[in-house]
């Protein structure tokens, strides 16, 4: 990833330029040893990069100049912003606004020269403190042993193949070591306290992953020391979203399950009539149990096909391409789907079942129903066109997403970075069309679940309800609940991807 050490390169200072000072010196396996004793101070800082005092005032004024490209002589958000997008730096790790708060001392939105100094020299000392900490032989380097071991000792699993991108990522001159000279350019522009486990998470951010419900989670986290938070993160903004949009969930369930003429408003009545205003949320306490285990499932069965797709293939895991992804995806939502099925088939019998006196049946006594009087079996009926869904919804909303993104890029935001909110946008897009053309499916799936399977008129497969349905109703019915279901998605969207990063915040993962 592109960082300070591009952007002096951007200002037209070299990394051979910059250290001409000291090219006589003799270099131990490339490593400059820093043997002064005492306090941390900029001198160690300064005989650890190979700089004068001159050298690095011109380092630093260069930098600056690099963001203050309207050489105004501050820099505000904007530039800030700008200046990241120049270093191609993805958006979902631009700390543009961060950033501008540590550096501006005096809090009136602008950082002057003399701030972005300030910043710099408190930024390289701290980060001059951990190197040393790793660099346990003190030899001015930091040893791919010496990064493994920090990293065990700060609870972090890694790798050998991730400690290996891990140091070519750091390592520009690609000689197996990391000098202070790279460990401080990979560092230098990100604001947060470096700590092992920030720097790690920060490198982590270079490979995203979806794991479905817009939550973004970093490639590798299943190793991960904060796996757990990202996983409560998910399955609370999951929940969060569900809730929100239960009562749109319930009014297309009542909508598809309607053999005769399905109209919103009588079926709203109908909801109301039996249950009042809870009745707009029956089955959705299942709806959010089953949130965190199916992304936590379908989470770690994508990693695990991706790492055997990258080994088949022979390719990096984060290299493993749009097919590979989509396959992946595609078979993680199918394992994922298959494990917590009986939980949906309940919630789809709890939400069209017929009240009478508007007594709602409990869980246990519906689940004990359906196995005693139907089998087990009948916890898995609409599975297959459940699981049929999922390749063709995921490669439609895998391509338009992409296909909107690049759009927004070349049209909209002329080859900078799109930010959350145009993400967001794409994703509304690509999710919307995904789900009308697998919506059939959803019909036909949702019609097998609510019927009970001990009936004379019980469908009798996928393809009994696919025919009797285009007989009876024509091809308007397999889109019966769709404008609801298009409803949920903008605030579902929103609502998840806004508290998915306050959860982040709050548990510490920013």
């Amino acid at each position: 990833m592109p960082g300070a050490g591009q952007a002096i390169a951007h200002a037209g200072l070299s990394k051979m330029e910059a250290n001409h000072a000291a090219e006589n010196e003799p270099r131990s396996g490339g490593c400059n040893p820093v043997l002064k004793s005492g306090p941390v101070t900029m001198d160690h800082v300064l005989l650890a990069s190979q700089e004068t005092k001159g050298e690095r005032e011109s380092r630093i004024r260069s930098l600056f100049n690099f963001f203050d490209v309207a050489n105004v002589g501050y820099l505000d958000y904007t530039q800030i912003e700008a200046g990241l997008s120049a270093l191609q730096i993805p958006a979902e790790y631009k700390y543009a606004k961060e950033l501008l708060k540590v550096c501006d001392a005096n809090r009136d939105g602008r950082v002057d020269y003399q701030e972005f100094r300030l910043y710099m020299d408190d930024k390289e000392l701290e980060l001059y403190r951990i190197f040393q900490a790793i660099d346990v032989e003190h030899n001015g380097c930091i040893l791919p042993e010496e990064l493994w071991d920090a990293l065990v000792r700060a609870g972090i699993e890694i790798d050998e193949e991730e400690l290996v991108r891990f140091v070519e990522h750091v390592d520009k001159d690609n000689d197996g070591i990391i000098t202070f000279e790279e460990w401080r350019d990979f560092l230098l522009l990100y604001p947060h306290e470096a700590t092992i486990e920030n720097i790690y998470q920060y490198w982590e951010r270079v490979c995203l992953v979806d794991i479905g419900e817009q939550a973004v989670i970093p490639e590798g986290i299943s190793k991960h020391v904060h796996a757990s938070k990202y996983l409560i993160a998910g399955g609370v903004a999951g929940a969060a979203s569900r809730t929100a949009t239960a009562p749109l969930d319930r009014l297309k369930v009542m909508l598809q399950v309607q053999t005769t003429h399905a109209h919103i408003i009588p079926a709203i009545k109908g909801i109301w009539r039996e249950g009042g205003f809870l009745g707009f949320f029956r089955g959705n306490g299942l709806n959010v149990m089953k949130v965190a285990p199916e992304s936590a499932i379908r989470f770690y069965t994508y990693e695990m096909l991706k790492n055997l797709i990258a080994d088949a293939k022979g390719e990096d895991k984060c290299d493993i391409g749009t097919s590979g992804r989509l396959v992946a995806g595609g078979l993680a939502g199918a394992v994922a789907q298959t494990t917590i099925y009986p939980m949906d088939l309940v919630k789809t019998r709890l939400q069209t079942y017929v009240c009478e006196g508007g007594k709602v049946p409990k869980l246990g006594a519906l689940s004990r129903d359906i196995w005693v009087q139907e089998g087990p079996r009948a916890f898995y009926r609409g599975i297959i066109p459940s699981l049929l869904g999922i390749i063709p919804y995921a490669g439609i909303d895998l391509a338009v997403y992409e296909n909107l993104k690049d759009m927004s890029k070349t049209y909209i935001l002329h080859d900078s970075e799109p930010g959350p909110l145009v993400q967001l946008g794409c994703g509304t897009v690509s999710g919307a069309l995904g789900a009308t053309f697998v919506y059939p499916l959803q019909v036909i799936r949702t019609r097998l679940q609510a019927q009970r399977s001990n009936t004379d008129a019980a469908y009798k497969g996928m393809s009994d309800v696919f025919w009797k349905t285009l007989h009876h109703e024509g091809l308007r019915g397999f889109y019966k609940g769709i404008f609801p279901n298009l409803l949920k998605v903008v605030p579902s969207a929103s609502i998840t991807y806004l508290v998915y990063e306050t959860m982040k915040k709050s548990l510490d993962l920013q």
